[in-house]
């Protein structure tokens, strides 16, 4: 339970890293239950022990948030209930270059039923990569499936939570210190609607950036 009132929702980050978008999250949103699901053995220790030391530190924040080592791509829909969540974020994920292996990339066809059923109607998916193939790729999927709509551009500039995707990660440091670009898709889940063709998208982005 979250301490101190009634919870608002529940949000996860899929491969959270270093744990910094849940930590900028945890306080923006005290109400939230948030958290994140990470392969990676050491960097989920890593999250473990820096909200523990923040619990420490700051007497009733950050109870919140926690992390648990998993492969969210293959588990999601045995850690949550349908329709439990209220966001999902996926903040730079790995671009899998290869053609062979685009099927691996978190946000693709094959794995947008598990979100879209994990995610409430109303919620919202966040995505946010420097890789300009990836973006379109993740855009383009998003906009085939026929439970994800495009949030408008005033919904997004009013977001509190959007500077966040490329301010609160170590991923995104790294690309503002080089000066690079960040291209970002948010998208809501709605009951229903006519989807887009996502097969033709995908090969056009994917003939477009192999030239």
């Amino acid at each position: 339970p979250v301490a101190g009132g009634k919870q608002e929702g529940e949000t996860d980050d899929i491969d959270s890293g270093f744990g910094g978008l849940l930590i900028s999250l945890s306080t923006l949103f005290p109400k939230k239950l948030m958290i994140g699901m990470e392969l990676r053995d050491k960097l989920t220790e890593y999250v473990k022990e820096r909200v523990l030391a923040l619990r420490a530190s700051n007497p009733g924040q950050y109870e919140n948030v926690s992390v648990v080592r998993t492969n969210s791509m293959k588990y999601i829909p045995n850690y949550f209930e349908k329709g439990q969540l209220t966001e999902m974020f996926f903040l730079f994920p790995d671009p899998h270059f290869k053609e062979k292996n685009h099927r691996r990339r978190v946000i693709s066809p094959h794995f947008l039923d598990d979100y879209a059923y994990v995610l409430r109607v109303g919620g919202i998916i966040y995505t946010i990569t420097d890789v300009e193939e990836l973006g379109e790729w993740m855009k383009a999927c998003l906009d085939g499936h026929p439970l994800f709509e495009a949030v408008s551009e005033d919904e997004i500039l009013a977001d509190p939570v959007v500077k966040l995707l490329s301010t609160a990660t170590e991923e995104g440091y790294k690309v503002a210190r080089n000066d690079g670009q960040t291209f970002r898709a948010v998208f809501r889940r709605v009951a229903s609607r006519a989807p887009l063709r996502c097969s033709w998208r995908l090969n056009l982005v994917q003939a477009f950036y192999s030239i």
